[in-house]
């Protein structure tokens, strides 16, 4: 440029900008709802939150369609995540009050997850894993145990039950999480040498069953009300594609 020349610049609306938009199309199940808070059953295969790759479409994108008043909840009111291949109960704020409400008894671990998932291999049948995570330094895309600016992660897992096929162990356990990082539970099982079935990113082997992504599963979610104080607990049932394996591989119910 020169002394003089007239620079026209024209914005572009980064996607970013566009994402916090209401969707009909988005299919989602409400478990429970009142005023203060949402606890909805988050199918495999939808992504929670906006991100780079995924502009729409999102468990947002429905939930500002159907509760409008979100658009005045930060993050329309999603208190925690599940990832996109992952199943179950997840809960959300109405009002900015019961989200800071709900993320304090996450963070002083007063909420209670427990997730049901079915792994390759015998596993023990009580372990506690305390192995901080952080990124795969060898793929970005991945996490790890002591990874890149690792952070403190433990999960509890309880076996309930073991069977065999075509020779192979399978497993199916109960995980309850004390903290809540990306990929926490399929990077601790896999770290322990039991990865999750059908687990795109950390399982390489191949398994005889059609699921979509890894056999994980929100089943249980309890908390305290943010309004009421009164102790609340929720349960889900199994995804179709879950439970056709646990059918299959005639594996009993959870006690």
């Amino acid at each position: 440029v020169a002394g003089g020349d007239a620079i026209d610049v024209t914005p572009q609306t980064a996607p970013e900008d566009l994402a916090y938009r209401p969707e009909s199309d988005v299919a989602f199940r409400v478990v429970y709802e009142d005023a203060t808070l949402i606890v909805v059953d988050k199918p495999a295969g939808l992504v929670v939150h906006p991100a780079a790759g995924h502009w729409s479409g999102t468990l947002l994108n429905g939930l500002l369609y159907r509760y409008p008043e979100l658009t005045r909840v930060p993050r329309a009111g999603i208190v925690h995540r599940l990832d996109r291949e992952t199943s179950g109960l997840m809960v959300v704020a109405r009002t900015q009050a019961a989200q800071t409400d709900l993320v304090r008894q996450l963070q002083d671990r007063s909420v209670c997850r427990e997730y049901w998932a079915l792994v390759l291999g015998m596993a023990p049948p009580m372990g506690f894993i305390d192995s901080p995570i952080g990124r795969d330094p060898r793929n970005p895309i991945k996490f790890a145990c002591n990874g890149i600016a690792a952070k403190p992660a433990k999960t509890h897992v309880r076996l309930v039950q073991t069977t065999y096929i075509a020779s192979r162990a399978v497993s199916w356990v109960a995980c309850r999480l004390d903290t809540g990082r990306t990929h926490q539970i399929r990077v601790h099982m896999e770290y322990l040498g039991y990865p999750l079935v059908g687990d795109p990113k950390y399982s390489p082997m191949k398994t005889p069953f059609s699921i979509q992504g890894q056999a994980l599963h929100s089943q249980t979610l309890e908390f305290t009300h943010p309004r009421t104080g009164e102790r609340l607990s929720f349960e889900a049932p199994l995804p179709e594609d879950m439970h056709k394996i646990v059918t299959r591989l005639r594996l009993g119910q959870f006690n």
